[in-house]
Order: structure tokens, then C-alpha cells, then sequence
């Protein structure tokens, strides 16, 4: 045991949690006592578990924690089931075909419980509240939060990180280095073994690392700080970005800042925004800032995944981006990754359509080569009902962008390509105006996708570039204005008839309307009408009974 532990205290904390190295450990031939069901548990000391994670102690789960799993393996220790993820429906098989002792991979997420004595068919959540409550309840345990935040960004050290201004003098007596040395810089990288050796790169750089300090040698912390924390205050340089005399302008920050909205991914909700968040208190602390957070509002966005699973070189499972672009192109990519589905949801890019993309923005730049009319042509003579669809386009795509509802702004830009398609292929073509006021909101929406596409639509309608600087196009009010609205008229939840109907129509006429129609009295023969539910103009819901 003991010359396992000097090995575990000469390995770095980082290689520990590396889940590719082989699982090492020793049996300390005593047993624990599971306080749930009284079972003896062999005591096992691993280096893959870290001391500063909750007590230091864990229970494993074979079965559903692949480290866990790769270590009974390892030292052939009993993998016991006690949770089915299996649902109604899936495809994944039974759980003796998904047995982890057999397919070496744990079975993880949320679950039905099995093998658990009482707790059998309760759901996760529901049997760990159960448990804690009966520990709880004997004074065995009591419920805990262990945060499992490493500190990758100053643990992980990288030679191309953001040097740590401080040095160190002979006992050991922190220096900052002087103002006029600022920013410390990294020595040139020519002719450098930068192999790792030790806890950083830099370390064994001595002459980088070896300086003098007032006659006197110091050595220069050779830790760098990770990318994240160095742009974690990036938002409060934007304001006075070419003021050399300070970090930031004070006053600037005030007048602009906290930002209104924050867009990341999952790591940015961890790492970054942590550290922004955490700069932020200490300058609002110093009294630098008038606010203690830097953002407003949050908006996670998904990750790009493949079959299911989140990309990894070690698993082979990519979509290599270069690739994507010089076969479809940046537009192309670049709507397809805004229509896939919510910004917030992750996208299977198994699951959509380049080529369909690509499709779609060959078919909008043709629109903008068939205008025949002129730049300015007033669109007031031109086809209404084309113009009723184009400003209710106008009317709603600012709010879909504000909302981050990207993927129906496009498919609502798709939707008013196919309009101005049609009215070109059926009424007087590319001369009538109402197609070029069309063509040119199109080419705009688009802006915001495919800003390619765009720019060169935008040419080929007679304007100058650029379209990314032309301010959206007011909707007409008067043509917001429906004449008739389709009624749906339900019995018993069903749609059973449908109706045009005035817009203003008031309760009382639609209700007399619904049931006087052909279809509602059929579906009401030999029943008795027990109320009805108006919602005009567009919904009558009966209910009866038999």
C-alpha cells in the first residue's frame, strides 16, 4: 500500500482523472458496511478518485460509471445492474443484451430501478430521495452538494497560456513584476524543447525563468493562466479599446455596461462565464464597477454532435468543419446549423441537410436575376396578395430574431421564396414590383444566414453593397389587415368542419355559424350539446354527450 501511494503522489492530479489510463489500485483487506441494505463491501484505494471530491470516499457503480466499470473490470469486481435506462419504445435492446460485465460500457442517465429490493420500478431521482430520506431518518447520513468544478484553467498548464506576473525571491517572497516590465511576454519558441516537465512547460525555460530583480535573482512564476480567464474581462476592454493609459475607461463602463445578452456553449457556462463572473465581483468589489454581474441575460447554445454522441478525435466520430465548407460552402453550412432547430438544443449533424441548403440559396439568388422592374419602382401596384404575405414576413421576422428563434426565420424566409416563385411562374413575372420589394426583403432576411448570398442578391437587384447596412423594411399596417380567417370548429376535441369567417365576428354570430354548418350537424345527430367554447375568430370547441 505504501509504495502505491508514494507512485499516486508522484503522479499529477491531471493524469489522474485521464480516463484513458489503465485503472491501478490495492485492496486494503477491510470491508465497509452498505448502510442501506447491510452489505459487507470490499475497501479498495484507487488513484483515479480524488481526495477533494466530497469526502474523499466514494461508493462505486460498476455498471454506471464507466471509471468505475473499467476498475472492476480491471480487478474482476462484481458489476451489478440497479438501474434499467431502457424506456418504452426505444431500440436499445434488453438490458441481459446491454449487460456492462459483457459490452464494457456502463449504462448511464436516468432510469427505472431493478435489483434494489423495495426501491424496484421507482425512478432515479425518486429512489436516491428515498434513500437519503431513510438514512436521514436512522442518523446514518444526511443530504450534501459536491461540486464537481475543476479548475482545468490554471491545473492544466499550457507553455501558450497568459504568464502570471509575479516573482519569487530567494525565500520565497512574492514580487510583482515592476509596471514598466508589463506585459510579461513568452520567451520565442525557436530552438525550445517544450516537452512537458513537471507541472508546466515553461519551468524549463531557465532563461526565461532565471532573472534579477533590484541585484538580487528571482525566478518568475512559470504557471500561465488559460485562455478562458484571459478574456473573462475582454467585454470591459471593447469600450476603450485603444486607451493605453488602463484596462478600461471607467466612465465607458458605466455608460455601457453590464451587456444585455451572453451567448455560449456549455463549457462557456462553466469556465468562462464563471470567470467573468468572478472578475467582475472583485472589480465591483475594488469599486471599478457599478454592477456585481457582467451579463444580463444567458442564452446556452447546443453543441454540434454526431449520431448521438458529442465529438471526439479518440472516438473517430467527426465532421471535419473544412471539409463542410469546401463542399457546400460557408452560406450553405452556416443556414443549416441556424435551421436545424433551437439554438439551445444540440444538433445530430447526421440529421441535417447541406445539400438542401445549398439547394434553397440557388433558388433565392435566382429570384433576385429574374426583377426586371427598376430600383424604386413603387410596389403599391403590384400583386396584393403576394404584398399581404410579404409584410406579414416583415411584421414577424424581428421579433423571431429577438426571441433566438433563427430556425423559423428561415424557415419563414423559405416559405416567402416559394410566394415570390410562385407569383413569378403565374402572374406578370419579374416585371411586377411587388416581386422586386419581395426579392429585396428576401435578400435581407438572408443577411443574417448567408451573408454571401445576400450581398451578391442584393448587386443583382441594382443596389449598392452593402446589404448588411440597409435598415429593415417597415410592414405596411393596412396590409396586416385579413379580410377572413379560417375558424376551426371542433366536437369532443375533434376538427370536424372548417369555416371562413370575418375577423371581427363577435362570440355570438360564430357560435350560430358553427352549428348550422353541414358537417357540425351530422356529427351532432343523436347527441345533446352539453357547452360550447368560443375563442373567435378562430376556434368553436362543442362538447356533447351520447
Amino acid at each position: 500500500f505504501r509504495s502505491y501511494l508514494e507512485q499516486t503522489q508522484r503522479t499529477s492530479e491531471i493524469d489522474r482523472q485521464d480516463a484513458s489510463r489503465e485503472k491501478t489500485g490495492v485492496f486494503l483487506e477491510r470491508y465497509a458496511t452498505n448502510p442501506v441494505n447491510g452489505e459487507r463491501l470490499p475497501i479498495w484505494v484507487a488513484d483515479y478518485v480524488l481526495a477533494d471530491y466530497g469526502t474523499g470516499a466514494i461508493m462505486a457503480v460498476p455498471a454506471h460509471d464507466q471509471r468505475d466499470l473499467d476498475f472492476a473490470l480491471t480487478f474482476d469486481l462484481p458489476i451489478r445492474v440497479v438501474l434499467d435506462p431502457t424506456h418504452e419504445g426505444d431500440e436499445l435492446g434488453s438490458l441481459a443484451e446491454r449487460d456492462p460485465a459483457e459490452t464494457r460500457v456502463a449504462l448511464s442517465g436516468d432510469g427505472v430501478m431493478v435489483n434494489s429490493g423495495a426501491l424496484d420500478g421507482l425512478g432515479k431521482a425518486e429512489a436516491i430521495a428515498r434513500i437519503i430520506d431513510g438514512l436521514e431518518a436512522k442518523g446514518t447520513g444526511r443530504r450534501a452538494t459536491t461540486y464537481r468544478l475543476r479548475d482545468w484553467l490554471i491545473s492544466r498548464q499550457r507553455f501558450w497560456g497568459t504568464p502570471i506576473p509575479i516573482m519569487y525571491g530567494p525565500g520565497g517572497e512574492e514580487i510583482p513584476v515592476p509596471q514598466d516590465q508589463l506585459p510579461v511576454l513568452l520567451p520565442a519558441t525557436e530552438g525550445l524543447d517544450l516537452t512537458p516537465k513537471g507541472s508546466s512547460p515553461l519551468g524549463a525555460v531557465a532563461s526565461w525563468v532565471n532573472q534579477t530583480h533590484n541585484g538580487v535573482p528571482v525566478t518568475r512564476d512559470a504557471d500561465t493562466m488559460d485562455t478562458f480567464v484571459d478574456s473573462s474581462w475582454y467585454f470591459l476592454r471593447f469600450m476603450s479599446a485603444h486607451d493605453d493609459t488602463q484596462a478600461f475607461d471607467v466612465e465607458k463602463v458605466k455608460q455601457w455596461a453590464p451587456v444585455d445578452q451572453y451567448v455560449g456553449g456549455v463549457e462557456h457556462a462553466i469556465l468562462h462565464l464563471l470567470y467573468a463572473r468572478f472578475i467582475t465581483k472583485v472589480l465591483h468589489d475594488l469599486g471599478y464597477l457599478d454592477f456585481e454581474e457582467p451579463f444580463s441575460s444567458l442564452l446556452n447554445q447546443g453543441m454540434v454532435i454526431l449520431d448521438g454522441a458529442k465529438m471526439s478525435k479518440s472516438k473517430g466520430n467527426l465532421v471535419y468543419f473544412s471539409e463542410e465548407l469546401d463542399a457546400y460552402g460557408v452560406d450553405a453550412v452556416r443556414l443549416t446549423m441556424a435551421f436545424a432547430g433551437p439554438p439551445e438544443d444540440d444538433i445530430d449533424w447526421r440529421d441535417v441537410s447541406p445539400v438542401g441548403s445549398q439547394k434553397f440559396l440557388a433558388r433565392a439568388w435566382r429570384l433576385s436575376g429574374d426583377v426586371t422592374s427598376a430600383p424604386g419602382t413603387s410596389p403599391v401596384a403590384g400583386d396584393v396578395e403576394l404584398r399581404r404575405l410579404l409584410h406579414r414576413f416583415l411584421a414577424d421576422i424581428p421579433g423571431l430574431i429577438e426571441a433566438f428563434k433563427f430556425n423559423v426565420a428561415v424557415a419563414r424566409t423559405m416559405e416567402m421564396v416559394n410566394h415570390t416563385r410562385k407569383a413569378i411562374d403565374t402572374g406578370p413575372g419579374g416585371a411586377d414590383p411587388a416581386v422586386r420589394e419581395a426579392a429585396e426583403a428576401i435578400a435581407l432576411a438572408l443577411s443574417m444566414f448567408a451573408p454571401h448570398t445576400a450581398e451578391d442578391m442584393w448587386e443583382r437587384l441594382g443596389h449598392e453593397p452593402s446589404v448588411a447596412l440597409q435598415i429593415w423594411p417597415e410592414a405596411d399596417q393596412s396590409l396586416l389587415v385579413e379580410d377572413s380567417v379560417t375558424a376551426i370548429i371542433q366536437v369532443n376535441g375533434k376538427v370536424r368542419d372548417r369555416v371562413d369567417v370575418a375577423p371581427t365576428i363577435s362570440a355570438e354570430e360564430l357560435e350560430k355559424l358553427a352549428l348550422s354548418t353541414d358537417a357540425i350537424q351530422r356529427a351532432l345527430a343523436g347527441k345533446t350539446v352539453v357547452n360550447v367554447v368560443v375563442r373567435a375568430p378562430k376556434v368553436v370547441a362543442i362538447n356533447v354527450a351520447d
